[in-house]
């Protein structure tokens, strides 16, 4: 009996992409696991397909990719779907797992509406500082959550940390570590702690990370820095600083400025070995000072400098000596003195990412269900 009671909450989905299809996979056990409140699914869609009907009639979990890539329905326009899952009169957690900035400046909507949300898109939290407070504005009238810890490192306890150390009065006076899971890999095979000739040279790292799949498509979108710098505007406004973009400080581009027009990624591969040199100089400057380069991101609470690019680090410091893809983020605080408080691991890939959402969903289901 106590299950056909059970309390219910509707969930919609935006993305089946990576991330999308591990957390679909996270979400059915979820369900069977814990059957109270009853997760209910009722919307789903990809870029160009939606499944749905307009009484809100659960939509079975189970081969839920395969009846949406055979549906016939378009994905609703969001100020529509706004409306539908307004009108479902039970309460509802909109999962958004894309990076679209055009489903990110919906989010003040569906939060005005009641409807919570749990996200990894990165652009929501970090395009324009006035949409940052327009989302979280919208919740505090509403009571409507919003969650998005895999927004910074995947599944890694990041946020959460942060806004531990934030709300219970710790303060924090910086934050430093390494954000990107490609460029982490990307240095720690160029320039290894061991020194001498363990690093091939530079274009031929930053191709192989691409055949093993550790860049976009196209290298230049992880060598940017802009994805770095997203999640610095993160950090940094949850710190309290009122960063206005990614691009209001200074990033370090690792695209040589003959490069940044090239046509193709594979044009920009076909071309960086001409310019290893630049690189090769700079490791070796490194190795001179006893030292390793890396691609970090650092955020000083006290002057409000937010920076983004290559620094020398004693080969003993943790950041010199992260394995593989590893994340790693160092809050320096009061509290936690000379020592910082340090989150370790990997910060990317699509199960650690859906965990990341997964955990988000049932935090706000503690607090709405």
């Amino acid at each position: 009996m106590a299950a056909a009671s059970a309390r219910q909450v509707n969930i919609a989905i935006i993305g089946v992409g990576g991330v999308g299809k591990c957390f679909l996979s996270q979400l059915e056990q979820l369900a069977s696991r814990r059957p109270d409140p009853k997760l209910v699914l009722t919307y789903i869609s990809s870029s160009k397909k939606a499944l749905y009907s307009t009484d809100h009639v659960a939509i079975p979990l189970a081969g839920v990719t395969s009846a949406l890539a055979a549906s016939e329905q378009p994905p609703l326009p969001l100020p529509k779907l706004v409306d539908f899952l307004g009108t479902s009169g039970s309460k509802t957690v909109l999962v958004d797992n894309t990076s679209s900035q055009d489903v990110a400046d919906a989010y003040p909507l569906f939060l005005d509406r009641g409807i919570s949300v749990v996200t990894p898109n990165k652009k929501a939290f970090s395009s324009s500082y006035k949409l940052w407070q327009d989302i979280f504005a919208a919740a505090a009238r509403s009571g409507a959550k919003v969650y998005h810890e895999s927004s910074v490192g995947a599944g890694l306890p990041v946020i959460s940390t942060l806004k531990d150390l934030v709300e219970t009065g710790d303060e924090v006076t910086k934050i430093e570590g390494v954000f990107s899971g490609t460029l982490s890999f990307l240095f720690n095979s160029f320039a290894p702690v061991s020194g001498g000739a363990g690093g091939n040279k530079w274009s031929a790292e930053v191709r192989r990370a691409k055949e093993l799949g550790y860049t976009e498509p196209d290298p230049r979108d992880d060598l940017n820095g802009l994805d770095v710098a997203r999640k610095l505007t993160i950090l940094a406004r949850l710190a309290g600083l009122p960063v206005e973009s990614p691009t209001s400080f200074p990033v370090q581009s690792l695209i040589p400025k003959e490069l940044e027009s090239v046509g193709s990624g594979d044009e920009f591969l076909d071309k960086l070995p001409a310019f290893d040199g630049q690189m090769e100089d700079i490791k070796a400057e490194a190795e001179k000072e006893g030292k390793v380069v890396r691609f970090v991101g650092s955020i000083d609470v006290a002057t409000k400098q937010v920076k983004v690019g290559l620094e020398k680090f004693d080969k003993s410091h943790p950041i010199a000596a992260l394995k593989g893809s590893d994340n790693i983020i160092s809050f320096y605080t009061k509290r936690y003195g000379s020592n910082p408080l340090i989150v370790q691991g990997a910060g990317a890939g699509g199960d650690v990412t859906a965990m990341g959402v997964t955990s988000d969903l049932l935090k706000v289901l503690s607090q709405i269900a």
